[in-house]
């Protein structure tokens, strides 16, 4: 078998790894600019311990979870 007549595969290790390090290397300049300009969120600290017990309104308590699921965004309904 000659070398020099063999076709080259298009999907030998040497292509895969060489896309995939193009990939990479996109994906990694992309993700450091996405977050270059974006604001670090603040969290707001939580209220001490031991918090107060707080009865539920069942009813609201659902109308809030259907509300917040998927069916409805709140302040939309």
């Amino acid at each position: 078998m000659d070398i020099k007549n063999e076709k080259p595969s298009l999907f030998s290790r040497r292509n895969l790894l060489a896309k995939l390090g193009i990939f990479l290397a996109g994906g990694i300049a992309g993700h450091g600019t996405s977050f270059a300009s974006t604001p670090a969120p603040t969290v707001a600290a939580a209220p001490p311990l031991p918090w107060k017990w707080v009865k539920l309104d069942p009813l609201e308590a659902g109308r809030r979870a259907f509300r917040g699921y998927e069916y409805e965004k709140p302040g939309k309904g």
